[in-house]
């Protein structure tokens, strides 16, 4: 009955799993905020939503595109920017496509016909296309300019969003190819059109048109510089952290009270529930962390087949295949670390809870002044919120604090 085609759980990425947990502010900042702006032509940034891996950055843009597409929206497929790639490219194409669904690779006029000719020829030749090779504005204007009518097509459709999502924005290394993409998009969702209202007046509108970044918060460290004021005018970062166990706990409530709905063989269908016990168990282990969170789950399901799952399943599953993941899970995001930034975490590891002040860990790290290692606490807990600072400094991820100070991933 419990089969690998039936279960809820799923720790891969860019899918949206069956069992959700939180992120329910970025859901509602889109429905709430971001698509009834932008339909209604007001002025709303793009988001730029960044965090460690594991954290659940694009199965939270799946579920928003997936809620997009419900509605009806223009939504690009996820585009993710390999290591060295050329990010023109990769949209280029991606404008070309929204451009057959707006209906304008069709049109006889031909201004847009020339336009679409030389965004194809971005789409093949992307940064490197230069005005020798094919007369005409840069690159990037006419990744805007394609945008634009999109986005006109849209607003003349009705109830339409465009929403275009970069995927791994912190590959994009060459600072001028970064500065040409963020300002293509943005001069696009910035863009103002006349539209007629009745009574005949004229008015401007922004186009419906929204922009979402996703990425490591290296994003953050090697682009600051290069952005500058422009892109916070018209991006909004949000760095994702670790669940609560709150969060967790709600999304298997369900799961405890009336179960999930699998079929039997008998052409029926039968529950499996969740012991109470095995909840707390899975909360136990994942740390709050989304990926282990379905990782845990995902194997608790495979280790039985009874009607309900216990919390024997659930240590069977992580011991026998979930335990090694989950430290390797870790070790990824503390390699990734600048060396002082792991010292400072082994730092708060070695002292007491109640003594991690930031004058004793830059004690414990051989500096004389706290002012020495300010910097390097404000990146670990604005820009990668794996600690929080304050009179006696914490962690919030809790699984890094696990594996540096106990045997976690290990069962108990």
């Amino acid at each position: 009955m419990r089969t690998s085609t039936n279960c809820p759980f799923s720790p891969h990425a860019d899918v949206v799993p069956p069992v959700w947990a939180g992120r329910e502010d970025q859901l509602r900042d889109w429905s709430d905020i971001v698509r009834p702006r932008r339909l209604a032509g007001l002025p709303e940034r793009g988001r730029t939503i960044l965090g460690e891996p594991g954290l659940g950055k694009s199965s939270l843009l799946s579920k928003i595109a997936g809620d997009a597409a419900a509605h009806g929206d223009w939504v690009t497929r996820q585009l993710r920017i390999p290591s060295k790639a050329d990010p023109l490219k990769v949209v280029a194409h991606a404008i070309l496509k929204l451009a057959e669904t707006a209906g304008l690779a069709t049109a006889r006029e031909k201004r847009l016909g020339d336009l679409i000719e030389r965004v194809s020829q971005i789409s093949l030749k992307g940064y490197g296309l230069s005005l020798r090779e094919s007369e005409g504005p840069e690159p990037f204007t006419s990744l805007t300019e394609l945008l634009v009518e999109v986005g006109i097509a849209a607003m003349n459709q009705g109830d339409v969003v465009v929403l275009i999502h970069i995927d791994e924005v912190q590959n994009i290394a060459d600072e001028h190819m970064l500065s040409q993409l963020l300002i293509a998009l943005g001069d696009a969702m910035s863009r103002e059109v006349q539209v007629r209202v009745p009574g005949g007046r004229l008015v401007d509108r922004l186009l419906p048109i929204s922009v979402y970044l996703t990425g490591l918060p290296d994003f953050a460290d090697m682009s600051s510089a290069r952005r500058g004021a422009t892109f916070a005018r018209r991006f909004a970062t949000t760095t994702l952290e670790s669940f609560g166990d709150s969060d967790l706990e709600a999304a298997l409530q369900p799961f405890v009270l009336s179960g999930w709905e699998v079929p039997d063989d008998q052409g029926g269908i039968r529950c499996v529930t969740l012991e109470p016990s095995a909840r707390d168990e899975i909360l136990e282990l994942c740390k709050g962390e989304p990926f282990l969170f379905q990782l845990a789950g995902e194997k608790a399901w495979y280790a039985g087949s009874t009607d309900a799952i216990t919390r024997d399943q659930v240590l069977k599953g992580w011991q026998q295949a979930a335990r090694d993941e989950a430290a390797g899970h870790v070790e990824r995001i503390l390699d990734r670390l600048p060396g002082r930034e792991r010292e400072l975490l082994d730092a708060m590891i070695e002292l007491p809870p109640k003594d991690r002040s930031l004058k004793n860990i830059a004690l414990a790290m051989g500096f004389e002044r706290s002012s020495q290692i300010g910097p390097i606490a404000q990146r670990l807990d604005t820009n990668r919120k794996i600690i929080e600072r304050g009179r006696i400094y914490t962690f919030r991820n809790r699984a890094i604090e696990a594996y540096l100070s106990s045997d976690w991933p290990a069962h108990r």
